[in-house]
Order: C-alpha cells, then structure tokens, then sequence
C-alpha cells in the first residue's frame, strides 16, 4: 500500500488517481475532507503533518510514502519526526517532493534553505528514498483565471522572459514510478517541460485553447510586487520576483529525467493549458 500525503494539491490528485489507475492500495491522505472523485483503489485518512502522530493509522500496512507538505515549503513541518513515524509504521520507501530551488537558490531560505533541511533529513531517516526537484508549476497560471474568465486579460511581470514550466500531472507520473521501483533509490530527479515559455506565450496558449484572443498586460516590477506582497512574505516574493525576471542557468536548464523515468517527454505548457480550459471559462 501507498500512502500519498497533499493528496489534494496539483500533484496530489493525479498521483492518487495514477497509482490507482496502476492497481496500487493508495491512501490519500489530507487535513480535511477526502479528495473529490477518490478513484476506485483509493481510500481517504486525515492527519496534519505538523502533528506526526496523526499520520501514524494511515501508514498501518504502507510500504511507501509520497512526502509533502502541502505546499508550505517545509514550513511547520518537522521531517524526522513524520519519517521517524513512517519507519516504525513499516514504510520501506519515501519519495519527497522538494524544489529546484534547492539547488538554484541555496541561499534563499523560502526557496532552498528550509527545503535542503528536509532533503537532508529524507536522505538520512534510514528509509530507501527519491527526491523530485520540480523546478515552476504550470499550473501556477491558475492565478489568473479569475482575469481572464472577467476580461480574458492575464496581467503579469517580465512578459518576454521564459522558464522551462511543468505540468504537475508530469510530477506525478515521475513520482508514480520511484514509489513502485527500487531502482529509484537514491536518486535526485530534476523536473521541468519541454522548452521556456514566456508569460506572453501562456496567455497566448489560454487563448488558443478557448478558441478566443487573451490580452497580456505586462506589469511593472513594482506593481507585481506590491500583488504578491498582499498574501506572500517578503522574503517569498522577492525570490520569485528574481527567478521570473532573471532566471539562471539552473532554472533554464531542460532536463531529460521526465521521459527518462516515464518513457516520454513532458508536457508543453499548451498541453496543460488545453486540459485545465475549464478552469479559464
């Protein structure tokens, strides 16, 4: 059995519903309610990681574990704590879903620092492990489907500058093999898509996938910081801001670990933009 924790999140559900799909017993496991449209094969548990001993009936009979925190960052989350419950509940394998910015910016503790303390203590629970380091989300175009639903407008900084984005659907296929295979131990895996796409070009991919025109509007550096500032910290936002408008070598670069775990190449952002069309309706 394979319990699979943030199993709400982009990752989560098509997790749940590919290892299902596999023939596999998942437990999704959530804070609050289970998951809408559980596949056959899967049940629910709720347990909050910030308390470890919650986990602890969902992992009753788990051979494997998918590891996150529910997109804190590792915020709240004691790792050798969950990974000391796992290992006496009789889990053999962690699959951890990390960032890139473990490596791309090590010295930004939003998106390196607090996620390098919990690789490390994955790396040594005594656990077989998997780390995913998945570097922008495709799916973070989702914050502006309330625009471009309104006024069919997407509004965002550095509009001609690109970063290789992932549809987490790929994240999960990747994650879906290293918690089956014992050929993953020990491994890294650096996820992204297939090429850059900028701003710019997303919108213009919303667009063609509602068959209808959306209007980029490219913000100021200053004015989209003052937008994320409203509900992330400083120290956040100013990462962000960096890796959108300057990224770096390591966030440019394309990796072949998608299609060398899966057997195919990632998705395009338009592959992602064309199966979420009605979220942007």
């Amino acid at each position: 059995m394979i319990v699979v924790t943030g199993a709400t999140g982009n990752v989560g559900r098509p997790l749940v519903r590919a290892l299902a799909e596999a023939g596999e017993r998942v437990t999704a496991v959530s804070r609050g309610r289970a998951p809408v449209n559980l596949p056959d094969g899967a049940d629910h548990a709720s347990a909050d990681l910030a308390d470890p001993e919650t986990l602890r009936p969902a992992l009753d009979g788990a051979e494997a574990l998918f590891l996150h925190d529910g997109g804190a960052g590792g915020q709240g989350l004691d790792p050798r704590a969950v990974l000391a419950v796992a290992a006496d509940a009789g889990v053999r394998r962690v699959v951890l879903l990390s960032s890139q910015g473990v490596v791309s910016r090590p010295d930004s503790v939003s998106h390196g620092g607090v996620l390098r303390a919990v690789e490390e203590a994955v790396r040594t629970s005594g656990l077989a492990w998997t780390i995913l380091r998945p570097g922008g989300f495709a799916s973070n175009a989702l914050a502006w489907a309330g625009s471009v639903r309104a006024e069919r407008t997407v509004a965002a900084p550095f509009g001609d500058v690109g970063i290789p984005v992932i549809d987490p659907a790929d994240i999960a296929a990747v994650a879906a093999v290293a918690l089956r295979k014992d050929e993953h131990a020990g491994r890294i895996h650096e996820l992204n898509g297939p090429a850059a796409v900028t701003p710019r070009q997303q919108a213009e991919a919303i667009g063609a996938a509602l068959g209808e025109p959306v209007r980029f509007v490219e913000l100021t550096r200053a004015e989209a910081h003052a937008r994320m500032a409203a509900f992330l910290p400083e120290p956040v936002v100013e990462t962000t801001l960096a890796v959108l408008g300057e990224p770096n070598a390591t966030e440019l670069r394309l990796s072949p670990d998608v299609e060398r775990v899966t057997g195919r190449p990632p998705r395009s952002f338009a592959d992602w933009a064309r199966g979420t069309v009605e979220a942007f309706r």
